[in-house]
């Protein structure tokens, strides 16, 4: 703190008077805050006072020291209340099993279910998942061409009915993609699974009729009893996903379990349970 007698105005300084005429104070872009007296009333020289003046430049940079300190959280609390990183977030994965022949290829995708969130904050199925089949011609020895690929969805149900397929069993299934829609009929789809005729495997036929593009498309292939036992075995592994009930699973606790143990006996599944 630096102490002057009074001379002149100073940007950096306060000017205290005893008794001021109206004043005017102000700041100045640099931060420092003084008072300009614009008009002093006439007082005796006896009377006059001795003023004192303050220098308000380190109370400044003290101020904006603690300012500076309080906005910056320590480590703990500012991890806490910024979004991780990317990297923070959880992995997605994508997967895909293919098979390679020399007509065509056959790329098999699951794709995961569908929530929609209730006023409770619970969650309620909405979309069963599904496996997407992907056919795509070859165009050459070992190379196929992935743009004239067609694609065929196997629900819950018609997974199962491949899963449960014999050796020398066949099944078909038909897809509208329009169906109750004004384009209705337009598009055609066909996959056919039927037993190879040396009983080593299955043909794979999809059969595509599109009459909004004028096409139509016939890809084949042959699965072999081993491909064939691996692409039962991954259907039998996710059927359960795509019926969301991991997501139930995943959610189940002691004390659900309890509360669902002592219900009241009037409910259908307790009565069944508990004769």
């Amino acid at each position: 703190m630096m102490i002057h007698s009074l001379s002149s105005s100073s940007s950096s300084l306060t000017v205290q008077n005893p008794n001021p005429s109206p004043l005017h104070s102000f700041t100045r872009n640099n931060g420092f805050s003084f008072m300009n007296v614009s008009r002093f009333s006439p007082t005796p020289s006896s009377a006059r006072k001795k003023l004192s003046l303050k220098c308000r430049q380190s109370e400044y940079f003290d101020k904006q020291q603690k300012f500076a300190t309080s906005t910056v959280p320590n480590n703990s609390s500012f991890s806490s209340q910024t979004p991780p990183r990317a990297g923070q977030f959880p992995p997605k994965y994508f997967v895909g099993h293919s098979i390679y022949k020399g007509k065509a290829a056959l790329t098999v995708e699951p794709r995961a279910p569908e929530f929609t969130a209730l006023d409770s904050g619970a969650f309620k199925l909405s979309k069963e998942g599904f496996v997407l089949l992907q056919f795509a011609p070859a165009a050459g020895v070992r190379v196929y061409d992935w743009s004239r690929k067609q694609v065929f969805s196997l629900s819950v149900t018609e997974i199962g009915s491949l899963i449960s397929l014999g050796a020398r069993e066949s099944c078909e299934f038909f897809h509208d993609p329009f169906k109750g829609k004004s384009e209705e009929g337009q598009v055609r789809k066909v996959l056919k699974v039927e037993p190879l005729p040396d009983g080593s495997g299955h043909f794979f036929n999809l059969s595509v009729q599109n009459k909004l593009i004028n096409l139509d498309e016939n890809i084949y292939i042959p699965v072999t009893k081993a491909e064939f036992a691996v692409l039962n075995s991954a259907f039998n592994f996710i059927l359960p996903y795509l019926l969301g009930w991991h997501a139930f699973a995943n959610a189940i606790k002691p004390e659900h379990t309890n509360r669902g143990n002592n219900a009241s006996p009037r409910y259908g599944g307790d009565v069944e349970w508990n004769r």
